[in-house]
């Protein structure tokens, strides 16, 4: 009962206000018209006055006539008046239109933006091309990921995150190539700043190497993990190269590169140690490392389905890391080897 109550009183409160509705335009078409009508009879009988005579001394002479085509003019003009404002009507409902139109399209053409696949050679960060491998995680199936770094951390890291949040899968399979520095020989970069000159910094290097192993011990752990949450199979491989971490470089299969360089350098006191004997009048208390930074540096990043120039770089870079992929050396038969056995340290 409550509800038909209701429902009759919206009923008749839409009738009211529809009715109210056609009252008033009835009302305004009435009042158009008497005004119209009463213009013109002023107008006729203004005229009349003119011509015949016995009307014309009751409205004492022709001053009507200029009366009458004044308002024949005031009829004209209320008729374009009553016109303008139909048409200004008309035109602020369509600007109105317009305005809400362009408001609806303005969204679109931003979230068109925001979701915007990045151009060919587009600037990137270590946050785009995490998601870019996590939206590829997601979709399953064969992937491939591939990375040239300096010892891993980041990539490492941020990958493990994405890996452990995967939902299952059991056909998921992820292919973890890296590639990174072999720190088991004598490089200068990074290295020891003695003297104004760049030479090995030995102990440095010790501690990336520890550090490396970690990182591929860290990653391989998620083998095991996500086998047992069914998130599919993880196979982890690590190579080392004797080269300087100069180049990132990082492919999603055969359809993503980004690519940049270690573009910051740090030097700060060494911390490490150092088996290199001191030269006569060298100051061993100005040893600084020199170290490489570049967890923050810019990305470029070149998209498969983004032309011709960009499967080109894709190509070319695949070959890069493949050729040096095949020249470096298996990380576990590395591990056995120690700095201190290394026959080109200078002792």
């Amino acid at each position: 009962m409550v509800e038909l109550s209701d429902w009759l009183g919206d009923l008749v409160s839409e009738s009211r206000t529809a009715l109210s509705r056609r009252v008033a335009a009835g009302w305004a078409r009435a009042e158009s018209t008497a005004t119209r009508l009463l213009l013109l009879a002023v107008f006729l009988v203004g005229l009349i006055a003119q011509f015949v005579k016995p009307v014309g001394d009751a409205l004492e002479g022709k001053a009507y006539l200029g009366g009458a085509l004044l308002s024949l003019v005031g009829y004209v003009l209320y008729t374009e008046v009553q016109k303008l404002n139909t048409a200004h009507e008309s035109q602020r409902d369509s600007s109105e239109q317009l305005q809400e139109t362009i408001r609806l399209l303005s969204g679109e053409i931003q979230n068109l933006a925001s979701n915007q696949v990045p151009q060919p050679g587009a600037d990137a960060t270590m946050d785009d091309l995490m998601e870019q491998c996590r939206q590829r995680l997601q979709l399953g199936g064969d992937v491939h990921l591939w990375a040239m770094c300096f010892t891993g951390e980041t990539f490492v890291n941020s990958l493990k995150r994405l890996l452990e949040g995967l939902p299952p899968d059991h056909e998921r399979k992820v292919h973890v190539r890296i590639l990174v520095p072999d720190f088991n020989q004598r490089i200068e970069v990074p290295g020891l700043l003695r003297d104004g000159k760049i030479t090995d910094a030995d102990g440095f290097r010790r501690h990336l190497v520890q550090k490396i192993s970690r990182h591929e011990r860290d990653l391989r752990e998620m083998i095991g993990r996500m086998e047992r949450k069914r998130q599919g199979t993880l196979k982890v491989k690590f190579h080392a190269m004797h080269m300087s971490p100069s180049l990132k470089l990082y492919l999603i299969n055969d359809e993503q590169v980004f690519e940049g360089i270690y573009d910051r350098i740090e030097l700060r006191p060494n911390e490490y140690g150092s088996a290199l004997p001191a030269q006569p009048g060298s100051r061993t208390t100005d040893d600084q490392l020199l170290d490489l930074i570049g967890y923050d540096s810019l990305l470029t990043r070149w998209n498969r389905d983004d032309g011709e120039r960009a499967r080109e770089v894709i190509d070319r870079r695949r070959t890069l890391f493949d050729t040096f992929w095949e020249a470096g050396h298996d990380l576990a038969t590395l591990s056995a080897r120690s700095v201190d056995n290394d026959p080109e340290r200078v002792v």
